[in-house]
């Protein structure tokens, strides 16, 4: 395979200028020192293996030469780097990742793709170095950096040979992040991708399955997994897992039938997976819950034994266990079950609610509330509210109840005629689990635990045993009661007691397993099997989304995404066939939750080579200071799994740094400015125990790496952009000829898009509330005089308020009142977002008890005339609620009752849901002809349509920017935080009656509040989200605060981030503006490439619209005309050797033209801008449907183009005319049209 990566041609005349000073008559492959030596043969085969066979090259089978190889070729490199010092070409530190890659040494990789990103300041251009990164990354679970790495290598290289394994893996992580539109979108790439992939088309479609289901689209995901059994030839191992998830989800999800029905199917899919996969330890889980809800106590039981004999111990299992003794009215039976289940999973809010309920049941208050005090504080329970409410109940029963004796099982049976621990029952003894003689009660565990003490020398040897387990099972929960809440979260270091290792006493045996890592894996988690191995019922650690407790306990889990969805926690990967490498490299080190530099169980900075003078260079000469700043995390999801191997858990974190780089000897020191993509990685411990690898057993840290100064996006030329047309086609082609790849769109190799940093320096906290630039008009010639227009398209100024514009220009506000809009066309589509009423300034989840980034906004539809009844019924409810309000309350002033006081009381319970009618099209200039000429009184500058309007020279509409939307509102409707398409400005009037409130952030400021989504884990372009005001403010972010009244236009400048809530019922009208300016098209340019970086598609397509700009207008800014002189410079560059290599290849290229009104083309799969020629597939082109590609994605999909036609929209003598006349007008005076 040709290497996309560094050769090893400029390490040949090294190893050749060492091997001269050989001794003679040494044995071929020594020096004169003993050390090893690659041969020209060697060096041939080295050539060809880079990170790119990551995945493709197996080492262990028939690989062993290979293998071989690659170690003496790390050793080659490393003696080479220690004989210089360290001073060798960049491209040595590369090549020895990529080895050290395909070996799966990931610390020694990681350590020699840092150096290399230290010494290659355009490292950027080595798209397999960024993949092989990418690689480590996701390796280590550090998705928030193995996403960076991988949207880089496919902004550099679109056609990346191994753009499939990228786009899978991208779908996994933003699965795991719960950005599920992002995750569907590359899972979808990469099953249109005919290229090679480590998992299979079916692997891949049980993924977008299962996305559905996680997104509670039950009937959509159930319609894809029996799409999936319909494949032919389909492995057993998939098929046991869609049949597993399709019993799962008829046994949880009311949706598919009525309950016995459901229950039916569910037994029956489970039965059929096990006869796929009898191993299955989970599938026997999920059949004994079925056999549970329908009272076949014997059947789950059954099921349960086979879920512990083929799987490992399982928190749910036991909890399961628990909750059918606890039915089975054997509670001492229970209490061991429920104990085992906490000893698995500290944090298991689920057992410790049973556990607590059990105690309640049997009167013994103070253990119960020490129980669901546990619960409260697991990370994986949501009902928090509920469960602080009986806590409180137990404590006042207990005060006035302070010598209730415990009453946990009362009976005198003897030890011997007592139910067996279910870890004890055999398969003839289960079928006589429900007669009487088994579940009778049982004494107090404390009274009789104090008897057996008492009578320990005159003991059988059957109650020596129980006195054993009970002392152990004691110990045990007055641990649990007695820790923080720190001691129940998932990789706590607290040593467990040892206990015997009997097979008979598997409760005490299997507490030891806890520090082997065997957890149940977050539901999000779902990376941990790659294939399969993700589907658990349960989420135990973090903000994950799931079901915490058993179907048949009180629900504790977080409702809001996937109920009851699984992880694996079987060895071997269920349904993982195929996928041997993937899966098997993903589960070997998983992120923990980082403490802090200073705390007892981080380490000091190991080397990470075996020889400690090798880990010096690796990591960077003396000279370079490292300053770590505060403790961060990798990533908001800390995934964990177990693996065969003994290889601990290893933690990775980032953190923001500022480090100071050695260059070579002709280069200065530059000052490495970390930007939110600079990864600070240190390898930490966990139970006192470093990384341990297969090649290395040292302890290890990973070293510290700083940003380089961000290029701009349009950067410096190497063709003059004052060349005509014919020069650039001359330079074409001389690039062309000198081996320049055709596939990029720009002259010179840019670096990927990055946000900007914090304006520095920061703003003192008294300037983070500025005051709101508000401009007063009191007649129609303010509104048209010149500065205003200055004024506001000033970079300067963020946002404007013009207030008091309606009456200057006597504007008719009545026309786009809810009235008027009824009456015009009642039947018009309302797009309906359904929120929950909260304060403006403030944004907490579901439950109240926490203030979060994510806004809950769910779409659905309706009319203008169903939302005006709702609208008007809203305003009726509000003052009957007012009346009620004031008398019951006539000794409260009308601002008392609005005071923080009662939003404090009001957050506490639930929310009252509302709903939002936004993006209602008024572009129809037939149905809304009274509106739009309404709007012609206003200024040019804001006008929908001018001529100095970028916009308007689109030549086609695209709908809320060039055309007037409208919303209609009820008070608390939000508008969520978000910059406007391609950073264009927007301007917006209330129509009233009601006000709204505005919440703005300088444009400079968006990476900071970029940074907040990642850190929540939500997408900044795409997902809904609500900021929270102490965060921006502890980030020093300035935020301007101001009501908008009815009359009032805001203009929002370009790029500025801003998020909206009404406060009363009101409608409003919006639209965008493209002012003429050289700020506007630069931010718009931009913003292009970041949604390009970030696989979204631009509203705007810049390259369409460049072109028109340069046949329509004259531009005599000099800034402005050469950004678009440069851009058009660059697409011709493109079209020119795009068109070449199309002719050159043979591929017929047929002339299609364009229409008046022709919309810009996109690519119909990754939505890239597709100019000038299309590739359209021969089936689309016969039907006249041209469904559009790239030409990546057409190459993907057919790899010499024989299913395609390549259509032309524009003659190329065309293009090059537009070019060549496109000049700079002189300077003329401003004026304000």
């Amino acid at each position: 395979m040709k290497s996309c990566g560094v050769s090893l041609a400029a390490a040949a005349p090294a190893f050749s200028d060492e091997e001269k000073k050989m001794a003679a008559g040494k044995p071929r492959g020594k020096t004169k020192e003993g050390t090893l030596s690659l041969t020209a043969e060697e060096r041939e085969e080295l050539s060809g293996l880079d990170s790119l066979l990551f995945g493709f090259l197996n080492l262990h089978e028939n690989g062993a030469k290979t293998e071989t190889l690659l170690l003496k070729a790390v050793c080659c490199y490393e003696s080479l780097i220690l004989k210089a010092d360290g001073k060798v070409e960049s491209e040595f530190f590369c090549q020895l990742g990529h080895f050290n890659l395909l070996l799966e040494d990931y610390p020694k990789a990681l350590s020699a793709y840092q150096r290399y990103y230290s010494l290659q300041s355009d490292y950027w251009k080595n798209a397999a170095f960024l993949y092989g990164l990418g690689l480590v990354y996701f390796y280590y679970n550090a998705f928030h950096w193995a996403i960076k790495a991988f949207q880089e290598v496919l902004y550099v290289e679109p056609s990346f040979c191994r753009a499939k394994e990228i786009h899978l893996r991208l779908g996994l992580m933003f699965k795991v992040n719960t950005d599920y539109e992002s995750s569907l979108k590359h899972f979808q790439l990469a099953l249109i991708d005919s290229n090679p992939c480590t998992l299979s088309s079916v692997e891949i479609q049980f993924h977008i399955a299962h996305l559905y289901e996680t997104q509670r689209m039950y009937h959509s995901a159930k319609e894809a997994y029996e799409q999936l059994l319909q494949t032919e030839n389909l492995p057993a191992q998939v098929k046991a897992t869609v049949l597993q998830q399709l019993g799962w989800m008829h046994h949880n999800v009311d949706l598919l039938g009525d309950q016995a029905t459901k229950e039916s199917c569910a037994i029956q899919y489970l039965q059929k997976s096990l006869e796929a996969d009898p191993n299955s330890g989970q599938s026997w889980y999920f059949l004994g819950r079925c056999y549970s809800s329908i009272g076949k106590v014997q059947d789950a039981f059954i099921s349960y034994r086979q879920s512990i004999d083929k799987s490992e111990a399982s928190a749910d299992t036991w909890c399961s266990i628990g909750v059918l003794y606890q039915q089975q009215n054997q509670p001492m039976d229970a209490l061991q079950a429920y104990i085992c289940a906490v000893q698995l999973d500290h944090g298991h809010a689920a057992a410790w609610m049973d556990l607590g309920t059990l105690y309640e049941s049997c009167n013994q208050p103070q253990d119960a509330i020490k129980c669901y005090l546990n619960a409260a504080r697991s990370k994986s329970c949501s009902n928090t509210s509920m469960l602080t409410g009986r806590i409180k109940v137990l404590q006042a029963y207990k005060a006035h109840h302070p010598n209730t004796e415990p009453v946990l099982g009362l009976s005198e049976t003897p030890i011997s005629q007592q139910p067996l621990p279910v870890h004890m029952i055999t398969y003839s003894e289960v079928d006589d689990l429900s007669s009487p003689a088994k579940r009778k009660r049982i004494s107090s565990p404390a009274k009789y635990l104090e008897q057996l003490r008492t009578d320990r020398d005159h003991l059988n040897p059957t109650q020596k045993l129980m006195l054993q387990q009970l002392e152990s099972q004691f110990v045990l929960m007055q641990q649990g009661f007695n820790k923080g809440q720190n001691s129940h979260l998932p990789g706590s270091n607290d040593e467990q007691p040892s206990f015997s290792t009997d097979p008979a006493l598997y409760l005490q045996a299997a507490s030891t397993n806890i520090q082997t890592s065997h957890r149940m894996l977050p539901t999000s988690s779902i990376t941990q099997g790659i294939a399969f191995n993700h589907l658990s019922h349960t989420a135990t650690s973090g903000d994950q989304q799931g079901i915490c407790c058993t179907k048949e306990s009180t629900p504790s889990g977080n409702r809001s995404f996937v109920p009851e969805i699984s992880s694996h926690t079987e060895d071997t990967p269920n349904g993982c066939a195929g996928v041997k490498g993937f899966s098997n490299r993903v589960q070997q080190l998983m992120a923990e939750p980082i403490c802090s530099p200073n705390s007892r169980d981080s380490t000091s900075p190991n080397l990470i080579s075996d020889n400690p003078q090798m880990s010096s260079l690796l990591i960077g000469k003396a000279n370079e200071s490292m300053m770590t700043g505060a403790c961060d995390k990798v990533n908001s999801i800390h995934p964990e799994s177990h693996t065969k191997t003994n290889n601990s858990v290893a933690s990775l974190h980032s953190s923001v740094i500022s480090t100071t780089a050695a260059k070579s000897a002709d280069q200065t020191t530059t000052l490495g400015v970390t930007s939110i993509s600079s990864p600070h990685i240190r390898l930490q411990t966990v139970n006192g125990k470093g990384l341990e690898n297969s090649n290395s057993s040292k302890n290890t840290s990973l070293p510290m790496i700083s940003r380089k100064p961000d290029s701009p996006i349009i950067p410096s030329m190497s063709v003059s952009i004052y060349s005509n047309s014919t020069e650039v086609l001359k330079a074409c082609r001389n690039l062309d000829k000198n081996g320049l790849s055709n596939s990029h769109n720009l002259l010179d190799k840019c670096p990927p898009p990055r946000p900007p940093t914090s304006p520095y320096p920061p703003l003192p906290k008294d300037k983070l509330n500025p005051p709101t630039p508000s401009i007063y008009l009191e007649s129609k010639r303010d509104a048209f005089f010149p500065p205003l227009h200055q004024f506001c398209i000033n970079p300067k100024n963020p946002v404007t308020v013009i207030r008091g514009l309606a009456g200057a220009l006597k504007l008719d506000l009545g026309l786009f009142s809810t009235k008027t809009l009824v009456e015009a066309n009642n039947e018009h589509t309302v797009e309906v977002r359904t929120q929950l009423l909260q304060p403006a300034d403030e944004n907490w989840d579901p439950t109240g008890t926490k203030k979060i980034w994510r806004c809950e906004s769910n779409r659905s539809h309706t009319t203008i005339a169903k939302y005006a009844q709702y609208q008007a019924s809203s305003f009726q409810e509000s003052l009957r609620e007012e009346n009620e309000k004031k008398m019951q309350h006539r000794e409260y002033s009308d601002n008392e009752s609005t005071s923080s006081d009662n939003s404090g009381r009001r957050r506490k319970g639930p929310f009252k849901t509302i709903k939002f009618g936004t993006n209602i099209d008024l572009s129809d200039d037939k149905k809304w002809k009274l509106q739009l000429l309404e709007l012609t009184k206003l200024p040019a500058f804001v006008r929908v349509v001018s001529a100095g309007n970028l916009l308007s020279h689109l030549g086609h509409t695209i709908l809320g920017m060039n055309t007037v939307q409208l919303y209609m509102k009820v008070p608390g409707s939000r508008t969520p935080g978000h910059q406007e398409n391609n950073n264009f400005c927007s301007v917006n009037i209330n129509i009233g009656p009601g006000d709204c409130e505005w919440f703005v952030v300088p444009e400079g400021y968006w990476g900071v509040l970029n940074d907040f989504c990642e850190k929540n884990n939500l997408n900044f372009l795409m997902s809904s989200w609500w900021p929270n005001l102490e965060d921006l403010y502890e980030a020093n972010v300035p935020v301007y605060r101001f009501i908008q009244r009815p009359g009032d236009l805001v203009w929002i400048n370009a790029g500025t981030v801003h998020w909206v809530q009404a406060v009363g019922w009101c409608n409003n009208i919006a639209w965008n503006v493209g002012p003429l300016t050289a700020s506007q098209y630069k931010l718009a340019v931009e913003r292009y490439e970041w949604n390009k970086l970030q696989s979204v598609k631009s509203l705007v397509p810049m390259v369409h619209l460049s072109w028109n700009m340069a046949r329509n207008i004259k531009v005599s800014d000099p800034k402005l005309f050469e950004m678009i002189k440069y851009c058009l410079m660059k697409i011709l560059k493109q079209c020119l050797t795009l068109r070449e290599a199309l002719i050159t290849a043979g591929k017929e290229i047929t002339w299609h033209g364009r229409t008046n009104d022709e919309p810009a083309h996109y690519c119909s799969i990754c939505e890239v801008e597709v100019f000038d020629l299309l590739f359209v597939t021969n089936e689309s082109n016969s039907q006249k449907t041209y469904i559009v590609h790239c030409q990546d994605c057409a190459r993907k999909a057919s790899g010499n183009l024989d299913n395609f036609v390549v259509l032309e929209e524009y003659k190329i003598e065309d293009l090059m005319q537009v070019y060549d006349q496109f000049t700079l007008a002189p300077s003329v005076s401003s004026s304000s049209s």
